[in-house]
């Protein structure tokens, strides 16, 4: 027999990336098998709200819902009461936090978070900015760079710069190798622009050595040798504190993680 499989709708009056994301990030917390989440975008009626919610009750899963509009927050839970479906608002306890607090009025749009604004076009222009600046392909930008990633190979630099960039930052990110002078430019701009990434040798060797196998290439290669680590990140270590800048040890850290103490440092 195969194992059982649950569904979760997402219903959202926009895009539902808010929500998907936050029933993805409860989903890890569990070991529930084969989970599928379906999402209903855009979604502007009461009649929408009925036809999702029956089935979701049909496949016996829950609802999770981002809807800014009063009238559809009421509709869709009196329709999950008729229904005997749990529905979890995921936006409106927020809203009403900012009214209760600031004494402030929500503009009840739906999708301002993925407006065409200054800010899209500023975050589209960062990730290009960091995909053509990925792992020292373009020295001169790291003039132009709002952040720099130093670190050696596997720390994680490429996915952070990504994560980053879509915060709307510049992103250059640098391999830290023995063997190559680190640029001019690193001594050129402030120390708090630039970030050291490290981890823990033991962990980098694990994580260098199922790369290694990913790509069919012998395990016992000197780039996933512990002695040949450790020296690296001691010669990273030692370009750190020459150039004074801030270092955070990436291990056992989620990207999103790193992502925030980034910002926190800026």
């Amino acid at each position: 027999m195969g194992k059982p499989s649950y569904t979760i709708t997402v219903c959202s009056d926009s895009v539902g990336e808010t929500a998907e994301a936050v029933v993805k990030a409860a989903v890890r917390q569990f070991e529930t098998p084969q989970i599928k989440i379906k999402r209903y975008m855009n979604v502007r009626n009461e009649e929408e709200l009925q036809l999702l919610l029956e089935e979701a009750s049909e496949s016996g899963g829950f609802v999770a819902y981002t809807l800014v509009q009063p009238e559809l927050r009421e509709a869709i839970r009196e329709h999950a009461i008729r229904l005997h479906v749990r529905a979890v608002d995921v936006m409106g306890p927020m809203i009403q936090a900012f009214i209760d607090t600031f004494a402030d009025q929500p503009k009840r749009m739906p999708g301002l978070l993925h407006r065409l604004d200054d800010d899209y076009f500023k975050r589209v222009e960062a990730v290009e900015f960091a995909v053509k600046c990925d792992d020292g392909k373009d020295l001169n930008a790291i003039l132009k760079a709002d952040i720099v990633l130093l670190g050696v190979s596997r720390t994680s630099k490429t996915p952070l710069s990504i994560v980053l960039a879509h915060k709307g930052k510049k992103v250059v990110n640098y391999p830290v190798v023995p063997e190559i002078s680190p640029p001019d430019h690193l001594y050129s701009i402030s120390p708090r622009k630039i970030i050291g990434l490290t981890m823990n040798a033991e962990h980098l060797l694990k994580i260098r050595s199922e790369r290694l196998k990913t790509m069919g290439l012998p395990v016992l290669a000197r780039y996933a040798s512990l002695e040949r680590i450790v020296e690296e990140l001691e010669h990273a270590r030692s370009l750190f504190d020459r150039l004074g800048c801030p270092v955070i040890d990436v291990t056992d850290k989620a990207i999103e993680e790193t992502a925030g103490i980034v910002m926190d440092f800026l």
